[in-house]
């Protein structure tokens, strides 16, 4: 939980993906996630969660179904969704979250 914490805490924006490997959807935001690194480079952060081995993280955060996004800026939650999304349309919403 605290090298967790130390992640969202950055000053660079970090997504968090949470996930579980028996989810479908989720299964699919992964290449999405990827080509929104590979799009984006340094501008953000992308981390991925399985709600599974990490429960206390998921309870936490309040995550109720997979995939759920959640986006980080110094702690702060710039914004979140349930549910996968088409690469457009996360990339528009991290950027207008951020600025």
């Amino acid at each position: 939980m605290s090298k967790f914490r130390e992640i969202v805490q950055s000053e660079t924006p970090t997504l968090v993906d949470f996930y579980a490997t028996w989810c479908g959807p989720c299964q699919q935001m992964h290449p999405i996630l990827d080509k929104l690194k590979e799009k984006m480079g340094t501008s953000i952060r992308i981390v991925k969660i399985d709600v599974d081995k990490n429960q206390e993280v998921a309870t936490k955060f309040k995550v109720r179904s997979v995939p759920t996004l959640v986006l980080f800026q110094k702690g702060e939650i710039l914004w979140r969704q349930a549910g996968g999304m088409d690469p457009k349309s996360l990339e528009q919403k991290i950027k207008s979250s951020i600025g």
